[in-house]
């Protein structure tokens, strides 16, 4: 079967001028994902990833190169397009949770609704069923200082899914968590992934990289190397649980 490109970036460049200094934080990349990928973007300070993070994300433009997400050709639009593309195609999830410190989990992930249009009883209901899928059903009215950090993140994974996004992009989302915390976000991540989303997660972690499908690592401004991860860390137990069992992993609600 043909696999059916999300994201295909060519010859992406994006340079900055600091005085008289020119800063070429990315030289050129080409870079192809499908639908359906869990891949890894590493790399050390400098090598280009955040630039290439915040160009996938649609919060910055090339400088030079074609970006065409979707089928949308996001390269040359304008500041007022490119918040429309963000909403309607991609979910973040940021280390530090992004979270509005005085609204309900419920709010917090019912606002992308509020931007594309929805009205309250609609988003109240698909609020309610995304913080459920997260395993929060019980949290809904809590507010972000209420929940522990990884309940935090799970909110702002919610709040990602909300739109039925083409990609989620996840920027070192267990950064700010401990080892087990971030096992268990790890493990949410690959459930969302079993189901069919596609999705980008930004690390400088190794054991955090190794639960991605590929591997794509830069280095001053270029992509240095793009592999499949032949040793996938692992799944989340209960992944682990129906494939024990012979689970056909499509139909997972």
């Amino acid at each position: 079967m043909q696999q059916e490109s999300l994201i295909r970036i060519t010859d992406v460049g994006r340079k900055y001028v600091i005085g008289a200094e020119v800063i070429h934080a990315l030289k050129s990349v080409t870079l192809n994902i499908n639908k359906g990928e869990f891949v890894a973007l590493m790399g050390p300070s400098g090598s280009g990833k955040s630039t290439l993070m915040n160009i996938l994300g649609c919060l910055d433009t090339p400088t030079k190169g074609e970006y065409i997400l979707n089928g949308i050709r996001v390269s040359e639009m304008s500041d007022n397009e490119l918040a429309e593309v963000r909403n309607q195609e991609i979910g973040f999830v940021f280390q530090t949770f992004n979270l509005l410190p005085r609204s309900s989990s419920l709010d917090n992930v019912a606002l992308p609704l509020i931007y594309a249009g929805i009205g309250r009883d609609e988003r109240e209901k698909r609020s309610k069923i995304a913080l459920e899928n997260v395993g929060l059903g019980n949290r809904v009215e809590h507010k972000p200082n209420e929940l522990s950090g990884g309940q935090r993140q799970r909110v702002a994974v919610a709040r990602a899914l909300i739109n039925n996004p083409s990609i989620i992009l996840a920027d070192e989302p267990t950064g700010n968590l401990d080892t087990k915390t971030s096992v268990e976000i790890m493990g949410l991540l690959e459930e969302i992934h079993s189901r069919g989303n596609t999705i980008i997660l930004v690390t400088h972690e190794e054991d955090i990289a190794q639960h991605a499908h590929r591997i794509v690592r830069m280095r001053d401004g270029l992509i240095e190397n793009d592999y499949p991860n032949e040793h996938i860390k692992s799944i989340s137990p209960r992944l682990k649980e129906m494939q024990d069992k012979g689970a056909d992993f499509e139909n997972i609600e």
